[in-house]
């Protein structure tokens, strides 16, 4: 089935876990009636594990408003390799950068597990934008704080080894998307190593050693498609010392 329609279905249910969107991500940082227009946008699709949203490189312009589940955002590199980029989960929009510009797709989008969404046209989206300032000002935080991060990530790559760039890979992700316990988070989307190592910009080998290093030291544990903080503090401390 093409990206671009999903497995559609008119979307007049309510949303997996309405409310509970991270308030860092663009529905949860929304006031309730902004938030309410996002949801009605366009049609309410479900996809499968593993299916690509939306490709590198291709001409489609939708846009998706995520509301349940984790996708993951990769680059093909020179040498013919995919580099995770990012991850986004329910709350995130995804497409919105040729759905401004009328650009290709600037990333390959994947399903990482079941994700159910609103997929809304670039006219739908334009024009949302347009008829609420409010939407229009919350998807401009959302793009700078995807910049933000990008230039941060930039800046780790060429000043810090690789432990810390990990641990602040980790501590982003658990602040971002991971769910609070106790002195933790609980991160359930299931990364893999060489992607985390991606994320972190080392080679896999060494995040290895680093991730067992965390583990010996009680910072984190790992399980089937689960990444247990077991002390934000610690991994803070770590990360930013």
């Amino acid at each position: 089935m093409d990206a671009a329609r999903g497995d559609g279905e008119p979307g007049t249910g309510r949303p997996p876990h309405a409310g509970e969107w991270p308030r860092q991500s663009l529905l949860g940082g929304l006031a309730p009636h902004a938030r309410a227009q996002l949801l009605a946008l366009g049609v309410q699709v479900r996809y499968p594990a593993d299916r690509v949203l939306m490709r590198e490189a291709d001409a489609t312009d939708f846009v998706l408003v995520l509301l349940d589940g984790v996708v993951k955002v990769t680059g093909r590199t020179h040498d013919n390799r995919d580099a995770l980029l990012a991850v986004r989960m329910g709350g995130d929009l995804v497409g919105e950068f040729a759905a401004l510009d009328g650009g290709t797709r600037s990333a390959t989008v994947t399903a990482c597990g079941p994700v159910v969404a609103r997929s809304a046209t670039r006219t739908q989206f334009l024009a949302c934008l347009r008829g609420d300032p409010h939407i229009a000002q919350g998807l401009n935080a959302s793009v700078v704080a995807k910049l933000r991060t990008a230039t941060a990530s930039r800046i780790d790559f060429t000043g810090c080894d690789v432990a810390t760039r990990l641990a602040r890979v980790l501590h982003q992700i658990a602040v971002r998307y991971g769910e609070p316990d106790g002195p933790g988070a609980v991160i359930r989307w299931p990364i893999t190593q060489p992607e985390l190592a991606a994320l972190a910009g080392a080679a896999e080998p060494s995040v290895h050693k680093a991730l067992r290093r965390l583990r010996e030291s009680g910072v984190l544990s790992t399980g089937y498609r689960v990444i247990r903080i077991d002390d934000l503090a610690e991994l803070h401390r770590i990360a930013f010392a």
